[in-house]
């Protein structure tokens, strides 16, 4: 009889499974995008009673912001700057259907004669 034993002990302890390494990943991304896009869009909406100029701008601004969270880690949405965890991809989807929708506003705008250039108080 050999000394090694072809099969586990009955009183090994059983190996820890490993992390599923994709939800670990997803539980490190970050959401905080997310309420800052959604705020952008309705004050777009909002100051495009006045001016198309602003929804255009702040669709372009949200546009670049999901261009950057693509990229790099650097969030022009962020009062640091740089993100400490990527975002997640539903805050970029977020991020960027509020991008399309504000210029495809700030287009309506301009195609109807609605908004001017310049804020009429």
């Amino acid at each position: 009889m050999s000394d090694g034993r072809a099969y586990p002990r009955a009183y090994a302890h059983p190996e820890p499974a490993r992390p599923n390494r994709a939800a670990t990943l997803e539980g490190r991304r970050s959401n905080a995008a997310i309420p800052v896009a959604v705020v952008l869009v309705i004050l777009g909406l909002y100051l495009g009673q006045y001016s198309f100029l602003a929804p255009a701008a702040l669709g372009l601004v949200l546009l670049f912001s999901g261009g950057s969270f693509l990229s790099t880690r650097l969030n022009p949405l962020s009062p640091h700057f740089y993100l400490p965890r990527k975002p997640s991809w539903l805050a970029i989807g977020v991020v960027f259907l509020g991008a399309l929708g504000l210029c495809w506003y700030a287009y309506s705008l301009i195609v109807r004669h609605v908004g001017g250039v310049i804020p009429h108080l």
